[in-house]
């Protein structure tokens, strides 16, 4: 074997044993990280839902579904916002609709009665920026406050929203989002 060649099997040898180091510090750095962005985002998404009904104290009781996820654990498919009695005052969910774009991801709260939204929030979009992507302005969000139930619509159609111009498809988007929800919360409820 030539000088060049051993040169050559010690640069790829340090290579690979760099390589397989770098994996392994991943893997286990993975675990760890993993449980902590879970973590993370469960914090996160119970502080939106204490933004949407800020009476509940944060005492949310997810109301879980059929359907099992990847970790093994049963979706939640919304919460009961409870008072410091136990009292249901409200409901609060996450819901994900087709945007003109890709998809929204849309948190609401409504109250106990199915009477009111209390609010809603933006969680992630894919819409066009200028546009469709003004559903996170305060202008468009505002409009859902204390809504009444029945005028959960584009004024277009004879509801209370005003559509932003020009992004008329994620202005609907987002109230076809609240409307299915809770449509679904209010039926199973019943």
């Amino acid at each position: 074997m030539s000088e060049s060649n051993k040169e050559t099997m010690v640069v790829i040898g340090k290579l690979v044993i760099i390589s397989v180091v770098a994996a392994l510090l991943l893997a286990i750095t993975y675990v760890p990280t993993s449980a902590q962005l879970k973590i993370n985002e469960e914090n996160s998404r119970k502080e939106i839902l204490g933004e949407l009904i800020p009476e509940a104290n944060n005492n949310f009781e997810g109301v879980e579904g059929a359907v099992i996820n990847e970790e093994g654990d049963r979706e939640v498919l919304y919460y009961r916002a409870k008072d410091a009695s136990g009292n249901i005052i409200g409901y609060a969910f996450f819901k994900q609709q087709a945007g003109a774009q890709g998809p929204i991801v849309v948190a609401g709260g409504v109250d106990s009665s199915f009477t009111t939204l209390r609010g809603m929030n933006i969680l992630s979009h894919e819409e066009t920026p200028g546009l469709g992507a003004k559903i996170v302005d305060d202008a468009f969000q505002t409009q859902f406050v204390d809504l009444p139930i029945a005028s959960l619509g584009l004024s277009s159609s004879g509801g209370s929203v005003d559509a932003i111009t020009g992004a008329t498809i994620s202005s609907k988007a987002v109230i076809d989002a609240l409307n299915s929800k809770i449509s679904e919360i209010e039926e199973a409820e019943e």
